[in-house]
């Protein structure tokens, strides 16, 4: 049984990664500032700006564990202007330092962090270069927040440079979405400006802690960045007319289906083999 860490394990995503690797029979040790809500998990209350707190809780705090396979970072400030930019860049580059240093320090070499569709240029004021949007071409942070993310992208290069027995897998997640959210979908289809930010995307909490496993698993050295999102966008309007009428100036990259996701996961299914299993049309 593989012993993993999940900073963040209380988080929106964090629940439900934590609750997917138990299904899947790993050993999880929740770390966040909060108290796990899963049942049965090994749990430590810890400041991860703090050096000396994230090392111990990555390599023994007493009879907690006795060493760790793998990391799984999603703790931050969640998301632009829920605190001031200095505490959001304070917060996130710390922790995220931290969490890579520590895992460094304790011999950890799979490490998947949660990155973030921001880095691809949202709230998309700035039109897209192209759609669907993928990974090739270069971040465009546009907060301090998505700031955060590219830096840390960048980070995991150098640190996989330092050390090339080490997989370092950045996670570009979409909206991050549970069932009960999906009530509210049905009200985004008469003006397609409230959801133009990210170009009508979301990932299901569930299908986002299939990628985390997907990535845990996947074998490999260095560093690679993922966009995670679900196959489905948010609107019942199709593509062609959210794009004409948003940004009609945007070439297509590829031809997309009605209701595809504008997000491209084209990488992270062909890669890791993910999959989502989820859609609002479903619920």
């Amino acid at each position: 049984m593989a012993r993993v860490a999940v900073t963040g394990s209380s988080g929106k995503l964090g629940r439900h990664v934590v609750r997917h690797l138990l299904e899947r029979d790993w050993d999880v040790v929740a770390i966040d500032s909060a108290p796990s809500p899963n049942p049965g998990v090994t749990s430590s209350r810890i400041d991860l700006t703090d050096f000396g707190q994230t090392l111990e809780a990555l390599t023994s705090i007493d009879d907690r564990h006795d060493g760790l396979d793998a990391v799984v970072h999603l703790a931050a400030i969640p998301a632009p202007g829920l605190r001031s930019n200095s505490a959001t860049f304070h917060n996130n580059m710390n922790a995220t330092y931290n969490v890579f240093a520590a895992a460094q320090r304790a011999g950890i070499k799979n490490v998947v962090w949660a990155s973030s569709e921001t880095v691809l240029g949202l709230p998309f004021d700035e039109p897209p270069p192209y759609v669907p949007v993928d990974e090739e071409y270069p971040p465009r942070p546009n907060s301090t927040y998505s700031l955060v993310k590219t830096l840390e992208e960048e980070m995991a290069r150098q640190f996989c440079r330092w050390d090339p027995e080490l997989k370092m897998i950045g996670l570009r997640f979409s909206n991050v979405m549970d069932a009960e959210d999906y009530r509210d979908f049905p009200s985004f289809d008469h003006d397609a400006q409230l959801r133009k930010w990210n170009l009508w995307a979301y990932i299901d909490g569930r299908d986002g802690a299939q990628a985390v496993r997907k990535a845990l698993e996947h074998q490999a050295a260095g560093t690679d960045v993922f966009i995670i999102a679900n196959a489905d966008g948010v609107m019942t309007r199709p593509n062609s007319e959210l794009l004409a009428e948003v940004f009609p100036d945007v070439a297509l990259k590829r031809e997309v289906g009605p209701n595809e996701t504008l997000l491209s996961i084209d990488k992270a299914r062909r890669v890791l083999g993910y999959e989502p299993q989820h859609s609002w049309r479903d619920s």
